[in-house]
Formats: C-alpha cells, sequence, structure tokens
C-alpha cells in the first residue's frame, strides 16, 4: 500500500517555507506530515496531505517545483524500540532505505513512520511478513 507525497524544490532563503505553509492554508490543504531536508543552496520540502492534486496544483500555479512520489507508512507502537524493530526487518531483507521520517499520531500510542525504499514493493511484502501495519493516506489523515 503505496502512500502519495509532494516534494517541492525551494530555495534555501528566508521566507519560502513560509510562503508555500500560506499558499497550503489558503487553498484549504491541511499537512499530515512533513520533512525538510537542506543543502547549502537548496531545500526539498516532502509533504504527506490530505488533497495531493489539489496541493499540486497550487504549488504549481505559485511557481513552486513539484514532484509526487510513493512512500510506504508504517504505524508502530510509540514505545523503545518500535523504529529498531522495522529497520531489522528491512535489513534482514538487504533493501537500501533512501530517506525516512516520522511523526506520532495524537493519542501518542503509536507513531507512523513515513519511508522511501530501494524497493518498494519488497519492502512492503517484507513488513507485512514482519507483522508490522502498512497504512493508507487516508488513515494517516484520519489520525
Amino acid at each position: 500500500m503505496l502512500v502519495e507525497q509532494i516534494a517541492v524544490f525551494l530555495e534555501n532563503k528566508s521566507g519560502r517555507l513560509a510562503e508555500i505553509t500560506a499558499v497550503l492554508a489558503e487553498n484549504g490543504v491541511n499537512i499530515r506530515a512533513l520533512s525538510v531536508a537542506d543543502t547549502a543552496d537548496f531545500g526539498i520540502l516532502r509533504l504527506i496531505v490530505d488533497k495531493v492534486e489539489k496541493a499540486k496544483e497550487v504549488l504549481k500555479a505559485n511557481g513552486f517545483t513539484v514532484g509526487k512520489t510513493d512512500v510506504i507508512a508504517v504505524e508502530v507502537d510509540d514505545k523503545t524500540g518500535g523504529l529498531a524493530r522495522v529497520l531489522q526487518c528491512i535489513k534482514e531483507a538487504s533493501i537500501n532505505v533512501e530517506y525516512m521520517y516520522a511523526f506520532v499520531n495524537k493519542t501518542g500510542e503509536n507513531a507512523v513512520l513515513i519511508f522511501r525504499f530501494e524497493k518498494m514493493e519488497e519492502a512492503i511484502t517484507m513488513l507485512q511478513n514482519g507483522g508490522f501495519t502498512i497504512i493508507s493516506r487516508e488513515q494517516i489523515c484520519a489520525l
């Protein structure tokens, strides 16, 4: 089960992140998870939102470069070792983690780990066989 994520490329200068979040807010797009990675010259903002196509449309209309990729969302108990168990499962399958980020849901009982793997379908199979719960974008938005 893959989750659509948008990636926005932005100059590494003051106010650009505020502009993106304002555009999304003004257009009724709710951000459910995000990650920012930067270099000296630019940043990559990765977002999981409730309205993917709307977000892409309004950001492009406002001059931002936007891409879409698939990621996997894994729900784990929010307790010591949750991430380690997931990564051990992936290690045993010799699958490379390209990047990841995480958030804790409102109840505080579970965490959601967002992954981009080298071999996405194989990772899903390994995680499901390992007893992990893979969740959809709709489920993320309902948290």
